[in-house]
């Protein structure tokens, strides 16, 4: 990884280990410029990319067409208002009514190591891990100055960056929007790349043609939301898996955003990403700074499955934090599918005592345990244990399945009221509405205001106190609404649109003094589901619950789409109950199993009442997931084929990091009447190397079990038809050592 500035030819050159990012400074203004994106280059020589030298020139050439020039120049941040009619990544609003915005390049500095983000998750990394570039802009009427910064990894060819904007002027301003990145660029016949869904179907890959205008995703939700990710990606049309030019752009923030793609008359896009503008407006005063959150831009010339392994080696050595960054987690059985509301203490230990003996390491008491709570009706903000349910108190109860070998963990849902509680009873005023209006129920609940510290430090004193109650080691954090009816008692009527951002940033304060103040929790996050899986909460907590729809079928879309950028071990994943509770499905133990294997692994049923064949299934199933689990953690994951694209199998494997073995999972949907085998392909290993089917027992049907490396990679293996529906298998191939002489 190296920055640098050739003075000469004005141009910054930031190059990770297979990539070059470069930024040029023209004419005597200094407008800056993008200048090049792609394949590490060895030279900087690379000015004329802007296309400075043709029509429209640059304005200290030709001032008569000034705005021709603003149009048209790949601009590495832009203004607004003043010329450039294509979407802009700051405006403002002046106290006496103006919106003109335009910035020049001022200084640099360029330093080992990266700055933390006050108040907002961001990745990290040491000064021989990290390198960083700030570049300092400015407005030089409204005096505001705007530092943009990129930080660029030893380890992996991202780039992160972030934008702060400083108030040098002698009165407010009003920042209307202030987005992180911009990329400026020619359109090579892109596809654009997106994840859509909606609650039990989340994170959908969806690829379409880039074309004239605008196309976008965002959420105005108040979170990152089901329906969209704050993700894009655009790659060349005929990029694949392994092969072909793919760039990213991924927010590591969890409220409102938007990211969008703008081809303009002339052909080149403009891809961009940050807070959405709607509902948004930042009053900055006079010397006060706006920090925005960090977005992690990659390419890839080794096609998307290059992108995806950059993203995971990024976030599980750069943003994943605590003791369980890369730490096996305890196998763990959740009571809310078993039991829902109806649950006390006597169900709970015959659950624990049933689980302990097969092997299952934690116990999680999900919703209902405080207040009056025995439906979703009620109680939240009330937290207080309920012992007319939990008898004889949450203690006895966390030491009795102590007594059984087992962790013990608890759900949460701080960030809600409900009208039922003592809390709002108390503090109406504590929920997020507008006067005079009636607030908008969901759930039967409403959002507490958290960007007022008494709030806060309520809810989170109620809860730390239970959590210091007992040994309590592991909390599930949900969210299970979004936001609206945004007003805030708490907030100034001109500070209003700071509603959302300062809500999101209180999310993270708590989230953060939670374990500062509990280090060895492992906190898992949560919103309805997968609505807010993003890098942001990812920094706060290893592991997210990937979607309340834990049907195996089902999650092989859902999964794939969110190990698209994020790392195995990140993803909440359970063997859940059946007929499922979501869609009715029933879809056979083991493969429940080997789908669930692919993330956290853990259980969402009643193990008491389950049937016996499947319950036998569970130590085999505890010890795969300690065999494999280093391997599925840690290693390189290649897609080999995915369900929802060809509507009949799904595959794919993990390699180790030094190629020494591989876990194949096959997963056949549905069968297929008078065919052959389906032949696999399996990339990722060393083609000098000799692999061995380890578990041939399990393929009684392959007759060879010994292939090269670059045989598995490039001829593939032929896997036989498996008789049902539904049905899974897996394959761990390991290298043959070579005898020496």
């Amino acid at each position: 990884m190296n920055i640098t500035y050739n003075e000469k030819n004005r141009i910054f050159k930031l190059d990770t280990p297979h990539s070059s990012y470069c930024i040029g400074v023209v004419d005597e203004e200094n407008f800056l410029g993008h200048v090049y994106y792609g394949r590490r280059l060895s030279s900087d020589d690379l000015a004329y990319l802007m296309r400075t030298g043709e029509p429209p020139f640059v304005p200290s050439e030709n001032n008569r067409e000034r705005t021709a020039f603003l149009d048209t120049f790949p601009m590495e941040y832009t203004g607004h208002n003043l010329g450039d009619y294509r979407e802009g990544t700051l405006s403002v609003r002046t106290l006496s009514g103006h919106t003109g915005v335009s910035l020049f390049y001022v200084s640099h500095r360029i330093y080992d190591g990266k700055k933390a983000l006050e108040g907002l998750p961001a990745t990290f990394g040491g000064a021989d891990e990290c390198k960083t570039l700030e570049i300092t802009c400015e407005d030089p009427v409204l005096k505001l100055q705007v530092v943009l910064s990129y930080s660029i990894f030893a380890d992996t060819d991202a780039i992160a960056r972030s934008v702060r904007v400083i108030n040098n002027g002698g009165e407010a301003v009003y920042l209307t929007k202030v987005l992180s990145a911009c990329i400026d660029m020619d359109n090579d016949d892109y596809d654009m790349i997106t994840l859509h869904g909606s609650w039990a179907r989340e994170r959908a890959i969806q690829t379409y043609p880039v074309r004239k205008g605008k196309q976008s995703v965002g959420s105005v939700r108040g979170e990152s939301s089901h329906q969209e990710h704050p993700f894009m990606a655009w790659k060349s049309r005929t990029a694949t898996e392994e092969a072909g030019d793919v760039y990213a752009m991924n927010f590591v923030y969890s409220g409102n955003f938007i990211a969008q793609i703008e081809e303009s008359q002339f052909g080149s896009i403009r891809a961009m990403m940050g807070i959405h503008p709607e509902d948004f407006c930042w009053k900055l005063e006079s010397g006060a700074g706006f920090q925005a959150p960090e977005v992690i831009c990659m390419y890839s010339a080794n096609g998307l499955g290059g992108m995806t392994r950059n993203f995971h080696e990024l976030y599980r050595n750069h943003l994943i934090r605590g003791m369980y960054k890369d730490k096996k987690r305890p196998v763990l059985i959740n009571n809310w599918e078993a039991t829902y509301f109806d649950f006390d203490t006597d169900k709970l230990l015959d659950i624990a005592r049933e689980a302990s003996a097969l092997g299952i390491e934690m116990l999680v008491m999900d919703d209902g345990w405080f207040g009056h709570r025995n439906d979703d009706n009620s109680s939240l903000g009330d937290w207080f244990v309920n012992e007319s349910k939990i008898k004889g108190g949450l203690k006895f109860l966390v030491d009795e399945v102590n007594k059984l070998g087992m962790k013990f963990g608890i759900w949460v849902e701080p960030e809600m009221i409900s009208p039922d509680s003592d809390l709002y009873r108390e503090h109406p005023d504590w929920a997020i509405r507008i006067p005079d209006r009636v607030g908008s129920l969901c759930r039967n609940q409403y959002v507490l205001d958290l960007t007022r510290k008494e709030v806060r430090d309520c809810v989170y004193d109620r809860i730390a106190a239970v959590l210091r109650s007992a040994n309590i080691e592991y909390v599930k954090w949900d969210m299970n609404r979004q936001l609206s009816d945004l007003g805030s008692f708490g907030l100034a009527a001109d500070r209003q649109g700071e509603l959302v951002h300062r809500q999101t940033l209180a999310l993270y304060e708590m989230q953060e003094r939670l374990i500062t103040d509990f280090p060895e929790l492992l906190l898992e996050n949560c919103s309805g589901g997968g609505a807010r899986f993003d890098p942001g909460m990812l920094y706060y907590s290893p592991q997210i619950w990937c979607s309340d729809d834990a049907d195996a079928i089902e999650r092989l879309s859902i999964q794939a789409g969110t190990a698209l950028i994020y790392p195995l071990s990140t993803m909440g994943a359970h063997v859940s109950d059946c007929p499922n509770h979501t869609v009715g499905r029933t879809t056979p133990f083991d493969t429940r199993g080997y789908v669930a294997l692919a993330g956290t692994f853990g259980y969402e049923l009643d193990v008491t009442k389950i049937p016996e064949a499947d319950r036998n299934m569970i130590p085999d199933q505890v010890a795969m997931y300690h065999k494999y689990n280093d391997l599925v953690r840690q290693g390189d994951y290649y897609r080999i084929a995915r369900y929802a694209e060809n509507h009949f199998y799904d595959c794919y494997t993990v390699v180790a990091k030094d190629q020494s073995e591989a876990l194949v999972t096959y997963v056949q949907v549905l069968n297929r009447p008078n065919f052959h085998s389906r032949r696999i392909c399996i990339p990722g290993l060393d083609p000098e190397k000799t692999y061995v089917i380890e578990n041939a027992a399990d393929w009684p049907e392959i007759g060879q079990t010994e292939y090269r490396g670059d045989t598995l990679h490039y001829a593939g293996i032929n896997i036989p038809p498996i008789s049902g529906d539904f049905r899974a298998r897996l394959m761990h191939l390991t290298e043959v050592k070579q005898a020496h002489a």
